[in-house]
């Protein structure tokens, strides 16, 4: 009975902010690799992979702790970018992009939520290579970590990309 409540808990965990949805993109057709990505790009992604290894708090922007949004949004920050501060509002700004088309510094959108059919979480390139894209991102159960768009969890809760600089 404890293993199946700690199933249930850690089921729910995982499901927020960061649920599947129907992905047709293909990441392995993505070459966009062979651009280098303009410098503003570069630097918010270093800024973010500066908090790797941070704890996960809703609402959270600090290095004490934060959530997927929060991450991204300090990070634009840094370059005098202003972003709205949830990942659903986040979705609706800059340009969307066909998979081929991403690069580093793009923000990446996911439905992890299996009961509603709403963007829920962001993540921001931080590198390419031929067919692997890797992004940062605030997940309830790891903090913040780097993930590839490979991982099939995140592939199937994959939506859409956007360059919003």
């Amino acid at each position: 009975m404890k293993k199946l409540l700690l199933l249930v808990l850690l089921t729910g965990f995982l499901a927020s902010c960061g649920a599947p949805k129907n992905n047709t993109s293909g990441i392995e057709e993505s070459s966009s690799y062979r651009y280098d990505p303009v410098p503003a790009a570069s630097n918010i992604a270093d800024y973010a992979l500066s908090f790797e290894g941070t704890k996960y708090k809703y609402g959270g922007t600090t290095k004490r702790g934060m959530d997927c949004s929060g991450l991204i949004y300090v990070s634009f920050q840094k370059e005098n970018i202003q972003l709205p501060r949830t990942s659903g509002a986040m979705s609706k700004e800059g340009r969307r992009l066909r998979v081929n088309e991403i690069n580093v510094g793009d923000l990446l959108f996911f439905q992890t939520n299996k009961t509603r059919r709403v963007i829920n979480h962001v993540g921001l390139v931080v590198q390419l290579a031929p067919g692997e894209v890797s992004f940062i991102h605030s997940t309830t159960s790891s903090g913040v970590i780097v993930s590839s768009l490979n991982n099939p969890y995140w592939n199937k809760a994959f939506v859409m990309a956007r360059r919003v600089f």
